[in-house]
């Protein structure tokens, strides 16, 4: 047929005469001299390589914080290109905060949106070691004031601190104003050496590198309001009343001081929540005619709070209680934008792990490691039997507002501080700060809590059951 080319069949003996080396398809040519065992496994690594590279399309953009770069993982006979680690150095596994890291992969295809958004990471608590990358130069002492029995004790710690480890000292100046300390002559060579502040008027939390509570419970919270950013370590001793959160005893100060300037301390980081209270404008109408004859809004606030945004760091619970109306306090509990359910009874508590062994716990809310990421949410005597304290994830946002038909406003509280009306309009945002308080341990994040639990609060403290003897096991034997 014209312009058809004629074709023969070739042989097999043809094919293999003819066909070059230089000729073959590159496949062909990968499978000459391997055998077929070798030719399944290259197969199998294939198919593992392009799922991987399905999977980790995500975070080739960039790395994601809290991400460490580590090693090629050993003993993989899988052969990759050169740019295949670097896309798995960066996709290494991490643990966030907000819960699951966002490259977590389910079954081959599956995996969890990369989330910008994490803002803290956390680790195997047995690898939270207290490190530093200079020596610490600045330290701030905060004792419990109006307690005359901690003046020696910071009186010593002053003096260990300033003429043997030549440390500059932080104090708040009420405490070195303290007539006691002023009158002390053998004590006033010290004095003029320590730096002092005042709580709302000078800023102290760009240059202190280490603080030590001489006090309770109460005192390691105040040094906490003072950092509304980042919060250097903290090494609290047990002079106070409870002692919950102060582990180190004072009698060992000089030891347990030294080994904390060494570096390689145990350390908990204590999650705090990040509270925005927004207080509502009301709308004016033509016939308000503006502020009264007292200079007060007509609805509401006056000019002074109206617009007014607080914000605020707190370690252990936001309280939002009835005040002093006899009234039940009715208020709305939002999560994420989302109504969940309306509050009645006396109020509702927002803790942290931390504050879930205060407040929260007298409310008979669970008690959660503060290693934990969550936030807690505790009624106070609801009218209701069947509203129970929950545990949402870290990282939500609560919003508490009062209920439009409630009767009465309502007061909130921050870690017992800053006690504050809220009026129907107003706002309290609530989610996980990302600024914890890194509380150094006296042995390890694990038993110092339940140490605590056990002193403190006498937990599962009972009188031990007497054990049977031989003789009225066989007698209840034969019955």
């Amino acid at each position: 047929m014209e312009g058809v080319e004629e074709r023969r069949p070739i042989k097999k003996t043809e094919s293999k005469t003819n066909c070059t080396a230089s000729a073959r398809p590159p496949r062909q040519r990968e499978r000459q001299g391997k055998s077929p065992r070798r030719r399944r496994e290259v197969k199998r690594s294939q198919r593992r390589l392009d799922g991987q590279e399905q999977l980790l399309w995500g975070c080739e953009q960039r790395k994601l914080p809290g991400q460490h770069e580590l090693s090629e993982p050993t003993g993989s006979t899988v052969e990759t290109s050169d740019s295949s680690p670097k896309r798995w150095d960066r996709c290494r596994r991490g643990h966030f905060l907000h819960g699951p890291y966002p490259t977590t992969h389910f079954g081959p295809k599956a995996c969890i949106l990369p989330n910008p958004t994490s803002i803290m990471h956390i680790q195997d608590p047995a690898s939270q070691r207290l490190t530093w990358n200079k020596p610490p130069v600045n330290v701030l002492v905060i004792r419990k004031i109006r307690d005359d029995s901690l003046l020696e004790p910071f009186k010593e710690l002053c003096q260990f601190l300033v003429e043997e480890k030549k440390l500059m000292v932080f104090v708040e100046k009420k405490v070195a104003d303290d007539v006691t300390l002023t009158n002390d002559e053998a004590f006033s060579s010290i004095c003029k050496k320590l730096c002092t502040f005042r709580e709302g008027f000078d800023d102290i939390s760009h240059c202190i590198d280490l603080i030590i509570c001489l006090g309770g419970d109460g005192t390691l919270l105040y040094a906490s309001s003072l950092f509304q950013g980042s919060v250097p370590p903290v090494m609290a001793f047990h002079l106070g009343s409870l002692g919950f959160l102060t582990p180190f005893k004072f009698e060992s100060y000089r030891t347990e001081v030294a080994k904390v300037f060494e570096g390689n301390a145990a350390i908990i980081l204590r999650s705090r929540l990040k509270v925005k209270v927004v207080k509502d404008v009301p709308e004016r109408s033509e016939q308000d005619g503006g502020p009264d004859e007292n200079g007060l809004e007509p609805h509401g606030h006056g000019s002074s709070e109206a617009g007014k945004v607080t914000l605020l760091q707190v370690l252990n619970e936001v309280v939002v209680d009835r005040g002093p109306s006899s009234y039940l306090s009715n208020v709305d509990l939002y999560l994420d934008g989302r109504l969940i359910t309306s509050v009645q009874g006396d109020g509702v508590i927002v803790s942290t792990p931390t504050g879930s062994t205060a407040y929260a716990a007298a409310a008979g809310a669970s008690m959660i490691h503060p290693n934990v990421p969550a936030i807690m949410v505790t009624p106070i005597c609801p009218h209701s039997l069947s509203f129970r304290p929950i545990v949402v994830p870290a990282g939500v946002e609560l919003m508490i507002m009062l209920s439009p038909d409630a009767r009465n406003t309502a007061w909130v509280s921050f870690d017992g501080r800053k006690r504050q009306e809220i009026k129907h309009g107003d706002s309290i945002k609530i989610t996980t700060s990302c600024y914890p308080v890194p509380s150094i341990c006296c042995h390890d994040l694990v038993y110092d809590w339940f140490d605590s639990l056990a002193q403190c609060l006498h937990w599962n403290v009972r009188k031990k059951q007497t054990r049977l003897s031989e003789a009225s096991d066989s007698s209840d034997t034969e019955n």
